[in-house]
């Protein structure tokens, strides 16, 4: 990347485009490009691969998105991602890889992560808002639906991004075909559930470290933000005891995201993010997280993929706002040797779903 990212390309062509900024505001509606910017590039044309980077101008900031797929006619997926201040777009190469055949994967660095914070850091001040990053993820599916010629997407979070997905999906239901879940956040981060099902699994290891760290924390709610990093780390060596490992080549970056520039603005983004989502006293967007106050209508399909070992997101609060939600169709799955965060399991199960029920999308 040598600090300067690739354009879309022209996919109609194959031909590399210059610096991708296109100017587009919450409703998809275009602006005069910049210096150097792709035009308003189409493609319909089954067959043709897409295989594009760059940033695209979403409502006044230049935000970057990742796109893959093997045919521009494949239904597209966008997909969100957790953290917040973790995109995926540096593994774009490797964990959905096999979805490509059969679908056009939008990924996206949310503002405050990755390429995005790069090219536009944000200062500690300068807050997150869970509306913002809303109305930047609608604005990013608009952008997708409308390049592949697309009435409507497939819409994919999981973790933070269950939550984000979920305002999505409840702002604009006509843009999505339906919404699949997975690790759903229902209220807060850190809940005393998680605490005390992760306390339990420590006394009965006899782990004295891990058992030190979390009488020293005590239960949520917390006001030091380094409290969830310490549960976090806790639960992670522990679901890793039950559950299917990622395979390593999953977490290979792309070139572009190995250079030392690309790896600094990640880890900044990374810790901008998070000291937003928690707060520097317990206040930031995760205090905020109520689901069940947005209500439980939803107008698009709700599919629901849960790991049966996840203590952080656990099975039985996601299965409880499952039950409290009203959908066209709504499924629940609960994934065996699965945790939080992406496994084989798990995205076996996610892809199982899309093939059985969102394979016509458009």
């Amino acid at each position: 990347m040598n600090g300067e990212p690739h354009g879309f390309s022209d996919c109609s062509s194959g031909s590399p485009g210059g610096i991708g900024v296109l100017g587009i505001g919450a409703h998809g509606s275009g602006r005069p490009p910049v210096a150097g910017a792709l035009l308003d590039t189409v493609c319909t044309t089954a067959g043709t691969p897409v295989d594009d980077k760059g940033f695209v101008r979403i409502n006044g900031m230049d935000q970057w998105v990742r796109i893959k797929g093997s045919s521009c006619a494949n239904p597209i997926i966008v997909l969100i991602h957790g953290g917040p201040g973790n995109p995926t777009t540096p593994f774009a190469d490797n964990v959905y890889k096999d979805w490509e055949q059969h679908y056009t994967i939008v990924q996206w660095d949310q503002r405050g992560s990755g390429m995005t914070y790069g090219r536009t850091p944000l200062a500690d001040d300068v807050p997150l808002r869970i509306e913002q990053l809303r109305d930047d993820g609608l604005a990013v599916a608009r952008f997708a639906a409308k390049r592949f010629g697309k009435r409507q997407v497939i819409l994919m979070g999981g973790s933070w991004s269950s939550v984000l997905g979920v305002h999505m999906a409840k702002a604009d239901p006509a843009m999505f075909c339906g919404y699949i879940s997975s690790s759903q956040l229902v209220n807060g981060f850190g809940q005393r559930g998680s605490y005390d099902a992760t306390l339990s699994r420590a006394r009965a290891a006899s782990d004295a470290d891990s058992i030190a760290r979390l009488n020293a924390i005590g239960p949520p709610p917390w006001t030091n933000p380094r409290n969830a990093g310490i549960l976090r780390r806790v639960i992670v060596k522990y679901e890793r005891l039950v559950t299917t490992p990622a395979p390593k080549s999953w977490w290979a970056t792309s070139p572009e995201y190995a250079t030392a520039k690309a790896e600094a603005d990640y880890a900044a983004g990374e810790d901008y993010s998070w000291l937003q989502f928690v707060g520097l006293h317990g206040d930031g967007i995760a205090s905020t997280i109520d689901l069940y106050q947005l209500g439980p209508k939803f107008a698009v399909p709700f599919y629901m993929v849960q790991g049966a070992e996840d203590l952080l997101t656990m099975p039985e609060p996601s299965r409880r706002y499952f039950d409290f939600i009203d959908a066209p169709r709504k499924q629940f799955v609960l994934v065996p040797a699965a945790g939080h965060d992406p496994n084989p399991p798990m995205v076996e199960a996610q892809y199982k779903l899309l093939r059985e029920q969102l394979g016509t999308c458009g």
